[in-house]
């Protein structure tokens, strides 16, 4: 499989910003080892330019006449490879290169038709959906693998999906316009298209993992047989009689869920958590919202039912930085095989040995969905965190968008990570 072409640029005129764009992905189109016939493009923006969607979205299909099918997102910021960009205008996009028979975009207006055997689904889905939950998890268990990968839209202004299959002639699609707000869109994906896909924490725990032993709806009232309100305030060494104090650490204080059904540890496990001390990818971090003095009770923004496992803990850089690069390392190591072509070292070590983008590595390009919240200003500087995965995976195509929660499996996460790269056959 050859690289995907992409290409990334910020301007204040939307149409500025897409030719810089399709200038880079046609200059890549013309190398030898990228894509020459894609038929699949990602496509995210960030929310400056929302009320241009359709516009955007018409130009580019008119610039790439090749390119029938697109689907993406708007961000508050989007990503793509070694940069980031945060509060200001911009757009990315990226061409897939993949057997016609192996993918299909599906939405709302087009859905996935029954006949298509999915193996792993790209997700963009509007956090005001009622029952989003209900429907990740209908969308997971449509797949052969139950694996998930994608993020809600995260906009100031319009909350959007671009969603076109087959240039606009699918059924079902009729003729709609490719900008859709509300449910869920994106990318189904056959058995042949390998992807290999990791989740990213980026919060350390505090405490250690209690059990929950009486619960009512959001509200946890007993954490392994005591007051859950009492539990959290020795945890975190804080005390209501010094008010001030206390509801200045409880507000940068969170929950780490674990919703294994089937997990039957008890208390003071720490099987939630990974070789870098912070989370694995089977805890969900939540936000306290409230507390009960009365029932000494403390309030989630989540679901909560007896048996559950809950630790609270922190966001901490460190501990996202340390568990991006790990996560970056075990995709690599994974992919990276063992002993390359004579030709191939020759050419990744001509110039720019570590990061030069090279199909020997075996991936031809990757999706990267992050938290609104991380980013550059929470892992230390602009476009940290993209400059991470650059160092830990190499240059490899990349694009995505900063979401207001991460889809991995059936589950939506908060303060995380979500990266997926497309491999070689």
């Amino acid at each position: 499989m050859k690289l995907f072409p992409y290409g990334h640029a910020t301007h204040p005129q939307w149409r500025m910003a897409a030719g810089l764009a399709l200038a880079q992905v046609r200059a890549q189109m013309a190398l030898h080892a990228y894509a020459s016939a894609p038929t699949l493009a990602l496509l995210y923006i960030t929310d400056h330019y929302a009320d241009q969607s359709q516009d955007i979205l018409d130009h580019l299909s008119a610039e790439l006449p090749e390119i029938t099918d697109w689907a993406g997102t708007v961000g508050i910021g989007i990503a793509s490879n070694n940069v980031e960009y945060f509060d200001q205008p911009a757009l990315t996009l990226m061409l897939c290169e993949l057997p016609p028979d192996q993918y299909r975009v599906f939405s709302g207006v087009a859905p996935l038709a029954l006949g298509f055997e999915s193996h792993t689904a790209l997700i963009h889905a509007d956090g005001n959906t009622p029952e989003l939950g209900e429907l990740i998890n209908e969308m997971a268990a449509r797949t052969a693998s139950g694996y998930l990968f994608g993020g809600l839209s995260s906009s100031r202004t319009k909350a959007l999906q671009f969603s076109v299959g087959g240039n606009g002639n699918i059924k079902g699609q009729g003729a709609a316009s490719g900008v859709f707000s509300g449910g869920l869109s994106g990318v189904a994906f056959g058995d042949r298209v390998n992807l290999v896909s990791r989740v990213t924490q980026g919060c350390l725990p505090v405490s250690k993992v209690h059990q929950v032993t009486v619960a009512s709806n959001n509200v946890v009232t007993s954490l392994d047989g005591e007051p859950a309100l009492d539990v959290m305030l020795r945890d975190l060494n804080v005390s209501l009689e010094q008010p001030e104090q206390a509801l200045m650490v409880v507000r940068a204080t969170l929950v780490g869920l674990m919703h294994s059904p089937d997990h039957a540890g008890g208390a003071g496990d720490a099987v939630a958590v990974n070789r870098t001390g912070n989370f694995g990818s089977d805890v969900i971090v939540r936000h306290i919202v409230g507390l009960d003095p009365a029932r000494r009770g403390v309030a989630v923004s989540d679901h909560l039912e007896v048996g559950m496992q809950l630790a609270f803990c922190q966001r901490n850089a460190q501990a996202a930085k340390a568990d991006l690069t790990r996560v970056c390392a075990e995709i690599r190591e994974e992919l990276e095989p063992q002993e390359l072509p004579v030709e191939a070292v020759t050419a990744m070590v001509a110039s720019d040995a570590e990061f030069a983008p090279h199909p020997a590595r075996g991936i031809a390009g990757a999706v990267y969905v992050s938290c609104s919240g991380r980013g550059g200003p929470h892992f230390g500087g602009p476009s940290a965190e993209l400059q991470i995965v650059r160092r830990a995976l190499g240059d490899v195509p990349l694009v995505g968008f900063f979401a207001g929660g991460e889809i991995a499996r059936n589950h939506l996460y908060g303060y995380t990570g979500v990266l997926t790269v497309f491999t070689g056959d």
